[in-house]
């Protein structure tokens, strides 16, 4: 099925602009369907204006559909007695004079121009279906008058409102809680939700005949001084506005959305939702994510004191190989600090892996003796990885840069270098010196190096492969190792 920007694009000389103001109506047309309890069709008119395309597609969420198959991508051509042609000539709202079968079903159709900058550059057809119809209830009613009002509102460019575009997915629908206010404010009609939502405040009665900007903030005041004039401005219905109105434990979250006649105000909708489970579930995350990173940070702080008593037992150690393995085991403790001090302060469970291996490369430098005028550096990125698979990997890492500095380079000044790069789900990482090589005939599945031993189980159990030989350009040592990411 082709989408509307590519419908538009090759078939109509519609501009940039017009383009967006029918991009904004389908975005907020849903609310249009709901009141009406209609199905929507988008038609926009071809190079030839005798042909018109199907642009776009919406059904109602509360009442049945009248269309069941989708028509996006489908034209008609123009004739006197359709309603898209006569809505787009005329620039007037018209509708069949009764009921016509569609599918079997009785539907009432209207076609809605699109108006932008007194210009009609796009009909809304609207198909609602009469199947069972009988006497209307009182949210019913409301809906309808007010999807009525949102029509008209269409016809002369004020609907959808530009100002009132963002977050739309969060927006509470009209299912959730519908209000109609006339122009001082008063309720006209709250449907059950609406007074469901409104008693979770402390709503004591009904909210018909009320002041609502009055009353909510009534409801939720703020502290001993007067009355929340951001609830009450917001409430007021003069433009389009967004709030969040609390009061204890219950939350709502509001949508206002004036309704005009012609460009004279005649009142607002006020869409309201609950929200208080939500944001009970918010807090628990929030706490439950602090928890983590705290729990982060001790264990960071734990190991970085072992990593000193190591430090500090390998100063007092006479034999050269026991310093050596105190100053090794150091690293890798010191290593797995720096994962847990990057996740203490992150948000989620993933880590941005350069700053960890940056912290790496500044501690191998350091702990390293042996070696004057080395620098660890790191060209490429390595990306997020996993909290899981961080700590493997910086062990991988402290242990394949320190036998480069500790061995490639003993006694020599030069550069190790890391290449991290990505592909097709891979990471990549080369590791290499320029410093003296490996002896001659060296197996490294031979060797009886500790650290080589780690770097293999810890490639193993991420499914990746490991490599380490002589540099084929220059003298030094070469690493390297492919983990699934």
């Amino acid at each position: 099925m082709p989408s509307m920007s590519e419908i538009i694009a090759e078939h109509t000389e519609l501009s940039d602009a017009d383009h967006r103001w029918l991009k904004l109506l389908v975005s907020e047309w849903q609310l249009l369907a709901d009141l009406s309890f209609s199905d929507l069709v988008l038609w926009v008119p071809d190079r030839d204006e005798n042909v018109f395309w199907a642009v776009a597609q919406i059904r109602p969420n509360t009442g049945p559909t009248a269309l069941v198959d989708d028509v996006v991508g489908d034209l008609i051509a123009y004739s006197p007695e359709h309603l898209v042609s006569e809505a787009f000539g005329s620039g007037l709202m018209t509708q069949t004079s009764a009921a016509k079968l569609q599918a079997g079903m009785p539907v009432d159709t209207h076609a809605i121009p699109v108006k932008l900058a007194e210009r009609v550059i796009a009909v809304v057809e609207q198909h609602t279906s009469q199947l069972g119809t009988q006497a209307p209830s009182s949210l019913e009613t409301a809906y309808s008058s007010t999807g009525a009002v949102l029509a008209r509102m269409v016809t002369v460019g004020a609907f959808p409102l530009p100002a009132d575009t963002s977050n739309l997915a969060f927006s509470p629908r009209v299912g959730d809680g519908f209000i109609r206010v006339d122009v001082n404010g008063d309720v006209e009609y709250a449907s059950p939700n609406a007074v469901s939502a409104y008693r979770r405040l402390g709503l004591i009665g009904d909210l018909v005949d009320e002041h609502l900007p009055s009353l909510t903030a009534a409801l939720a005041p703020t502290g001993p001084g007067p009355v929340d004039e951001s609830v009450t401005s917001v409430l007021g219905g003069r433009i389009a506005r967004r709030t969040e109105v609390v009061s204890g434990h219950a939350h709502l979250t509001v949508r206002v959305l004036p309704l005009l006649d012609g460009r004279e105000r005649v009142g607002a909708i006020v869409l309201c939702r609950d929200v208080s489970d939500l944001r009970s579930k918010e807090r628990q995350l929030v706490t439950k994510d602090a928890t983590i990173r705290e729990i982060h940070h001790r264990v960071k702080n734990n190991l970085q004191t072992v990593a000193a008593l190591l430090r500090m037992q390998a100063r007092r150690m006479e034999s050269p190989e026991a310093k050596v393995a105190l100053t090794d085991a150091m690293s890798r403790v010191a290593s797995i600090a720096i994962v847990h001090e990057t996740l203490s302060q992150a948000f989620d469970e993933t880590v941005e892996f350069d700053r960890v291996v940056d912290g790496l490369l500044k501690m191998v430098g350091d702990v390293s003796s042996t070696a004057a005028g080395v620098s660890a550096v790191r060209r490429g990125t390595f990306g997020v990885v996993s909290a899981d698979m961080a700590t493997g990997l910086s062990m991988v890492v402290t242990e394949l840069c320190q036998n480069a500095v500790e061995h490639g380079m003993a006694g020599t000044s030069g550069e190790v270098l890391v290449r991290p790069s990505r592909r097709d789900g891979q990471l990549r990482v080369e590791i290499t010196d320029d410093g003296r090589g490996l002896p001659e005939g060296f197996d490294w599945r031979q060797s009886r190096s500790l650290g080589l031993s780690i770097v293999n189980t810890l490639i193993e159990e991420m499914e990746g492969c490991f490599i380490i030989g002589p540099r084929t350009d220059v003298p030094g040592t070469r690493a390297v190792f492919e983990i699934p990411v």
